[in-house]
């Protein structure tokens, strides 16, 4: 028998700790008035979809998200479900927690010995600058890449186990790292973007064990900007 299931992963929309370029992993900020337009744009996109099943991060920005894409929606159950799920969360960044993003890597780079954030960023992988940033603070709270992973990885686990055998499409709302790292590990040879805009859909197809990947950091149909 087939089994199988399809995952349409949305990044948030834009908030107002993305606008101000500071660091947001755990910190929650609400969208901003202009990120919440590009979210309906996207809802418009999707409303023809069918899901099954509904779920976010347990930060108000993706539930926030979810919510508006399904106001949006034609096919979807009014009723459905909105379930959040804390191994979705973005990678927690410690004591940089709401601290200029700029500012904060050129800081990491020379802690880590670079001369620049520029100078890291051509050395380390994605995985190595979130290591970066654990040795870098001064409390000493932030993740480690090994701690995200694992819990994001058994976040996907459970949701493959519960939806495969019935052939499932799953709305997952979350952050910019989880679906980059998500890809990145099921998918081989992604052909993937450096940035992940807010409210981006990237689909996922999950059959007999394979993982397919329809498309990555699906804009097309947001509306110039005014």
């Amino acid at each position: 028998m087939e089994e199988g299931t399809t995952i349409y992963f949305v990044r948030h929309g834009r908030t107002f700790l993305n606008k101000y370029n500071c660091m947001q992993g755990w910190s929650d900020t609400p969208l901003t008035p202009e990120g919440e337009e590009v979210v309906i744009q996207t809802g418009k996109e999707m409303a023809n979809i069918s899901f099954d099943a509904v779920y976010t991060s347990d930060l108000s920005r993706t539930q926030r998200t979810a919510k508006l894409l399904l106001q949006e929606n034609r096919a979807t159950d009014p009723n459905i479900a909105i379930t959040p799920l804390p191994e979705f969360r973005e990678v927690f960044f410690g004591g940089f927690e709401g601290q200029d993003g700029d500012r904060t890597y050129d800081y990491v780079a020379v802690r880590n010995g670079y001369e620049n954030a520029q100078d890291m960023r051509a050395q380390l992988n994605h995985a190595q600058i979130i290591n970066a940033i654990h040795r870098a603070d001064p409390y000493h709270d932030a993740e480690t890449f090994s701690n995200f992973w694992h819990r994001v990885e058994r976040g996907l686990i459970n949701l493959i186990q519960r939806h495969r055998e019935n052939e499932d499409h799953i709305l997952l709302v979350c952050h910019g790292a989880c679906i980059k790292y998500i890809i990145e590990n099921i998918v081989p040879d992604p052909k993937m973007s450096e940035v992940l805009p807010n409210a981006s859909v990237s689909k996922v197809r999950y059959h007999n064990g394979q993982f397919h990947l329809d498309y990555f950091a699906k804009t097309n149909h947001f509306l110039p900007e005014r």
